[in-house]
Formats: C-alpha cells, structure tokens, sequence
C-alpha cells in the first residue's frame, strides 16, 4: 500500500515519510535503510568533519541505497563557522539531487543548489518563515512545531494549528515535522493540510540509527513528559531529553544572572556525540522530541515505515470513513 502526494511525486519516492538531518545520527545506516523502505533516507553534512568526508559519505550511501536519498546543510550562526560553501560544493560535486536545508539566511546555498538543479526542501519554524523560503524558490517546506525535537523556535506553536496555518498560506507541497511517530500522526498530518511527515526521534529508535542501544531504550523508555527546553533565556530555545545534563542546564539558567558561559561546558555537541556512542545517558545532552511518549518498541526502518503507511491507510479507509452516516453521505 502506498500514500500518493505532491511530495512522494517531487521526490520520486514511494512513501511520504521523511528521516530528518540529526547530527551524529544521519549517516549512512540510517538514510540508506530509511530510502530502502520507500521514504527519504537525509544524511547530515555537518556531522562529517569535512567537505571530502562527506563526499566519501555520499559514496558509501549509494553502495548501500538506489533509491533516492538527501543531504541536510544547516545554516547556524557561528564565532567560527564551518566551511558551509565547501560542504555545499561537495553536495553538488557528488550529484545529490535533494538537499534539506535549515537555519539562518540560505538564500546563498538555496540558489546555488537550485542552479544545479537539486530539489530543496527547507525546514523551518514559523509560517513566516515558510512564506519566506518560498520567496526564495525553495521546491517545499517541512514545517516544524513545538513538540519537535531540536529548535522549535520562539513562537511555542504546536503542529496543531502551526500545520493548517502554514498549508493556508503556501503553494508549494509542505511535511510536517514535530511529534510524529505513528500511522496516527501520518493521518493527521494528511487531513491538516501536509504532504507527509518528517520523523528524527522516532527514527533514533530504529535497529538501524548508529547509536548505542542504551539510547535506543531510553527513548522507549521515556514518556511525552520527557523532554527539558533549554536556551529559552538565550532566545535559542532547544528541546532536548531529560536526563541530569539537561535539568543542570534548565537549573543554571534560571540562576538570576547566569550567562550562556555558565552552561556551555554541558551543552557541548561533542558531549552529546559521546552519550550518543558509549550509550552514557548522562555524559551530554541527548536531542529528542515528546513523540518520546508514542515510542514503543525499536523496529527495522522497514517493518517501521510500513506499518505506519498500513496504519494510516486503514485510519483513512476505515476508521474516518466509518463517521460518515449514509445520510451524510448521500448529502456529499
């Protein structure tokens, strides 16, 4: 069975299920069994350490996948920023023909990929963000709420109205991004105006996301509760788990007259890499959304998106058709 939209056709794709970029976790494991499923497999150019390490990724993907699959480049603000214009090039040089992009000002990188004719999908946190990508001649958005994993923005918009809002305003096909796991959030997604879904959490509890097992259960394990916003003082608000790292982090900040210093040593990616890779769930912050709370069991990425397709075609075929009253239905 499979789930026809604007954006399985934009990216010749079988199903509308996207793997969203996630530093540490987007390699090629992961992105290849993702695309091997039907969905959008996205590697993340910044977890390679440089431009030609991402280039030899790109390579091991495709011994791994013929389907299509993505690059994520996420624009942040930086004191020392990486090479984002060599991670670009390298994304052109290796024939990528999607590219998710995030963060600050792409306009750069968005009119060079679109020059080379790569398909881009930018995420962002705000309508008038996604307004403004299309401006830009970006190919879609992927729409990202207040229960997502990451940066939500300072808005605090849950995907609820943040979705029907941004699907009223844009003409491009849009996914949505932020507290979907299931053939349930699929579905919803579909009604309230979106052309799929993009998943990060729920794909780090995959058999095949390159982590260790103990962050694996600990996502099961966890409940929608457990999640801590952090850098909301700074005006950088991050979701991430709860664990003893993050509620330091939540402590510190509301010290009056604490600084970002204060809490940088804890917050460090490099921490994070390592709680990631030993499975030391209180060595650094560990990046994860309340779809925590619909998150149980650690499936293949096949056996996971199949069973949300299944379910989300039988919530559409049966369960919502199921209202409609032959009365209604001959009214319609």
């Amino acid at each position: 069975m499979a789930l026809k939209t604007r954006f399985t056709e934009l990216c010749s794709i079988e199903h509308p299920i996207v793997q969203g970029g996630m530093m540490w976790v987007g390699r090629a494991e992961l992105a290849a069994a993702v695309s091997n499923a039907g969905g959008l497999g996205i590697l993340t150019a910044l977890t390679q350490p440089t431009p030609d390490d991402l280039r030899r990724e790109i390579d091991r993907c495709r011994t791994m996948t013929d389907k299509p699959f993505g690059v994520n480049l996420t624009i942040l603000p930086s004191v020392n920023p990486p090479p984002y214009a060599e991670y670009r090039q390298a994304i052109i040089d290796s024939g990528v023909k999607i590219v998710e992009t995030a963060g600050h000002k792409p306009q750069e990188h968005v009119d060079d990929f679109k020059a080379h004719g790569i398909i881009v999908v930018h995420k962002c946190t705000a309508v008038r963000h996604a307004l403004s990508a299309e401006r830009m001649g970006v190919d879609a958005i992927s729409i990202d709420g207040f229960e997502c994993a990451g940066h939500p923005g300072e808005d605090d918009i849950p995907g609820l109205i943040l979705i029907p809002a941004a699907a009223d305003k844009l003409s491009i096909p849009m996914i949505a991004s932020g507290g979907f796991g299931d053939g349930r959030g699929l579905a919803a997604a579909l009604a309230l105006g979106a052309e799929g879904i993009n998943m990060g959490t729920r794909f780090c509890a995959t058999v095949e996301a390159p982590i260790h097992q103990n962050v694996k259960q600990f996502l099961v394990d966890n409940d929608e509760r457990g999640t801590n916003l952090i850098f909301r003082k700074f005006k950088n608000s991050a979701r991430v788990a709860k664990n003893s790292v993050s509620d330091e982090v939540v402590e510190i900040s509301l010290r009056e007259g604490s600084v970002f210093p204060d809490i940088q040593p804890l917050v460090s990616g490099a921490k994070g890499r390592v709680a990631l890779e030993t499975g030391d769930l209180d060595a650094g912050l560990i990046w994860a959304g309340q779809i925590q709370g619909l998150i149980h069991d650690i499936p293949t990425c096949q056996d996971l998106i199949t069973r949300i397709v299944d379910d989300a075609t039988a919530i559409i075929q049966h369960r919502l058709a199921g209202f409609i009253t032959p009365e209604l239905a001959a009214v319609g």
